[in-house]
């Protein structure tokens, strides 16, 4: 058994071993972990967490590194969640971003975790949000959370970032992409990458129109800025951070970043309570509860909705 209180202190000096460990017992769903986010509660709530997502190939890990080096010179402290697919066979992170970002990798300011998903959808693995309460808990000023490289409707980063960055890139089709109900509609904050190619201006335009079709805005309402960038030589990733001010300024005035987080919070309480429910429901195979409603249903006694309400009815009296 890990020593929690020990741990959290350490974390709280900056030490990457504690941290890593923390995040250790939230990856693995540790019988301490409740110990763990109970004595975490009092010291989160001041990281700015950004998130970043888009289709494979955009230069996700690219944009990242680039941030966390324009975040670094205002000294600041950064924290990356990078979360990439499991391995089919080990359940471990498939891709390691850490290897991508080695540059950071000897700066006490930066720290940065893999995390597999697990076959969790959604871009994100499922402990994401605790996990992101541990680099809050460490003091780290800014959290990136890189996503898996997503589709359409994989767009779960835009319930668990303060501020959702969108990447696209000319050539990749995402000119199309912009045309459909999805992920490009979660942006805060547009990013055409690779803008020295080919049909990046084109696909900027594309970006601008679709977003002007949108829903409408009122004179106070944000629109989300498009940003072109060549991340692998750090050009226009000072506007990127400029934007991201902007609507963490724009949302701090208008109380959405409070709402946000409450919504945040809502939803993680919402996600642990039906998992445990799932156990509970899981722990009941072979049961004769379960099995005496599924003969009812069965006899035309009882539909499966009622059968349902009379199983939650009962787990939660029990």
């Amino acid at each position: 058994m890990q020593d929690v209180s020990s741990l959290v202190a350490q974390a709280r000096e900056g030490r990457p071993r504690a941290v890593a460990r923390l995040i250790s017992l939230v990856e693995g769903a540790s019988p301490q972990l409740r110990e763990v986010m109970e004595a975490l509660a009092p010291l989160t709530g001041n990281a700015y967490v950004v998130g970043l997502t888009g289709s494979p190939g955009v230069g996700k890990s690219t944009s990242t590194s680039a941030l966390v080096t324009a975040y670094r010179k205002q000294g600041r402290r950064v924290g990356v969640l990078a979360v990439d697919p499991s391995s089919p066979f080990s359940g471990g992170a498939l891709l390691g971003d850490r290897v991508r970002m080695s540059e950071h990798a000897s700066d006490p300011g930066v720290y940065i975790r893999s995390m597999a998903t697990r076959g969790h959808l959604g871009g994100l693995a499922w402990s994401a949000p605790q996990a992101i309460r541990v680099l809050d808990a460490a003091g780290c000023d800014v959290i990136l959370v890189e996503t898996v490289g997503v589709g359409q409707s994989e767009v779960e980063i835009a319930s668990q970032a303060d501020t959702s960055v969108v990447l696209l890139a000319p050539g990749m089709g995402d000119g199309i992409q912009a045309a459909k109900a999805g992920i490009l509609e979660i942006g805060d904050v547009y990013v055409v990458n690779k803008a020295d190619r080919d049909g990046a201006d084109a696909t900027a335009r594309e970006l601008n129109h679709m977003l002007g079709l949108g829903e409408a805005r009122g004179p106070g309402d944000w629109r989300p800025p498009i940003v072109k960038t060549v991340a692998a030589r750090a050009e226009g990733v000072d506007e990127v951070v400029e934007a991201l001010e902007k609507h963490r300024a724009w949302m701090e005035e208008h109380g959405v970043l409070a709402e946000r987080r409450r919504s945040r919070a809502a939803r993680e309480v919402e996600t642990i309570a039906v998992t445990a429910l799932r156990e509970r429901i899981g722990d009941l195979h072979g049961d004769r509860r379960l099995s005496t409603l599924a003969e009812r249903i069965v006899a035309g006694e009882l539909d499966p909705y009622r059968a349902a309400d009379e199983l939650v009815a009962g787990l939660t009296q029990g």
